[in-house]
């Protein structure tokens, strides 16, 4: 299975990986199955350099965030497993990009910049091919102009990526009524600006205020070179490259039952130059046929221990 070669590959040519796996007696050669492969915790890509291999870097991504050392850091040795990625995650839920128009409501990771979610947003709204794809950068007037507008055209489906915070500034000032032409796709939080909502309860207000039967989601990170989508309810799939696991919070290598709550772990094969075997700090449930649900987040940000690899 491909997931156990890129697990015995970044065994040994990842130093931070071989370290951590080393710390907690992990034997490498007697993994035979995916779900036995330790999972890295998704801290260390704060602290430490996570790359496979001696190749150079040609870009780092960071986390939204407070602080320059609060923020992930995603050393990217090859552009163009990213854009691989992205691209063809797209075209595995939502088919040609340039059936859509692009428009992005992202106003803070614009203003921290390196955000791998934008460089995916340009890139759509390049491949797109239409000039009316852009940020929603001016006004929420100018927004919902735009928007309003594109929904009666009916010669594309347009695509509106939120974060939710902005989202909700939208449908609060002004009316819509979209229709089925129109994905609106929340992702993210409220990032300190508003009270967190449930998602359902996100949802319902969304769906609520656009005139639309669903809210879209886009589940990614920074520490993350691929995207899993939920076409409504928040019941996510991944790509066939991308698979989810739910561990037992007091027992971080065992997994849960599904339908049971537990800690996200992610196997995604495209961060094959860094690692691609993530436990992160959210918490969710695993359906059939790898579908799965974010069900929130752990209180606390970082695990005690994580320092154990800066010696």
């Amino acid at each position: 299975m491909v997931a156990l070669k890129v697990f015995r590959y970044q065994a040994e040519q990842n130093k931070v990986y071989k370290r951590f796996l080393e710390l907690i007696g992990c034997k490498v050669a007697e993994v035979e199955h995916y779900s036995e492969v330790p999972f890295l915790p998704i801290q260390f890509f704060k602290s430490l350099d996570v790359i496979t291999g001696n190749a150079p870097v040609e870009k780092v991504f960071k986390s939204s965030g407070t602080t320059a050392t609060g923020r992930s850091r995603h050393l990217v040795t090859d552009w163009e497993v990213y854009r691989t990625s992205f691209t063809r995650g797209w075209e595995y839920f939502y088919g040609d990009i340039e059936n859509y128009v692009v428009l992005a409501l992202l106003p803070n990771y614009l203003e921290q910049g390196e955000s791998s979610l934008v460089y995916m947003v340009d890139n759509l709204m390049r491949l797109s091919n239409d000039k009316r794809s852009g940020y929603c950068l001016d006004s929420l007037e100018n927004t919902a102009r735009l928007l309003n507008d594109l929904s009666q055209q009916k010669d594309k489906k347009v695509l509106l990526i939120g974060v939710s915070y902005a989202l909700l500034d939208l449908i609060e000032q002004f009316d819509f009524e979209l229709g089925n032409n129109v994905v609106i796709m929340e992702t993210g939080g409220m990032k300190g600006r508003r009270k967190e909502l449930t998602k359902a309860e996100l949802h319902r207000v969304l769906k609520k205020g656009f005139g639309v039967d669903a809210i879209h989601s886009e589940y990614g990170m920074t520490e993350l070179l691929s995207q899993a989508y939920s076409k409504g309810n928040g019941i996510f799939e991944t790509p066939p490259w991308m698979r989810v696991l739910v561990r037992d919070v007091n027992d971080p290598l065992s997994f849960r039952n599904k339908k049971k709550s537990g800690g996200i772990n992610v196997i995604d094969l495209a961060n094959v130059n860094s690692c691609s075997f993530i436990a992160t700090q959210d918490l969710g449930k695993l359906y059939e046929g790898n579908k799965f649900e974010i069900l929130g987040r752990f209180d606390y940000s970082d695990v005690r221990g994580c320092n154990l690899l800066i010696s």
